[in-house]
């Protein structure tokens, strides 16, 4: 399980270094994607393979269903950490997240989030996050 935030920067070559608790967990290589709210998403190869199995079972006949698994899986490099823990983040992902300097690695249970640090501060701050109306949504969800 993956928790914790971190705060590291990305150097020019775009290789980003990953905290040793997430390189334990994610093994020798693992899968870095675009993520929903413009970060990135890492999955452990085998989280992937769980999360490629769902997306397979939505209809390709749903127009939406489409776009979904093509935004996740278009963009997705299968990746690994050298001997010092960096990883490399392609250059289109690296966009993606606007990842030019700062960085905020979060753990979120079964993935890791690679967020731009100020938009990682931008999204806590957001008043939009009702946390009240989420508690409610998840009560609805049964948790």
């Amino acid at each position: 399980m993956f928790i914790g935030e971190y705060q590291h920067n990305i150097d020019q070559k775009g290789r980003v270094f990953m905290p040793a608790k997430f390189r334990e967990e994610l093994g020798d290589k693992f899968v870095v994607t675009k993520g929903l709210d413009k970060c990135l998403f890492v999955y452990p190869y085998e989280e992937w393979k769980n999360f490629e199995q769902k997306l397979r079972t939505l209809p390709l006949t749903s127009k939406e269903a489409r776009a979904f698994i093509r935004f996740f899986f278009a963009g997705a490099a299968e990746c690994e950490a050298d001997k010092q823990g960096r990883v490399l983040i392609p250059a289109g992902l690296r966009e993606h997240a606007s990842l030019e300097k700062e960085l905020s690695i979060i753990g979120v249970s079964t993935r890791v989030e690679i967020w731009n640090r100020e938009a990682w501060e931008n999204y806590n701050d957001d008043a939009s996050l009702d946390q009240d109306a989420i508690v409610e949504k998840m009560a609805e969800l049964g948790i």
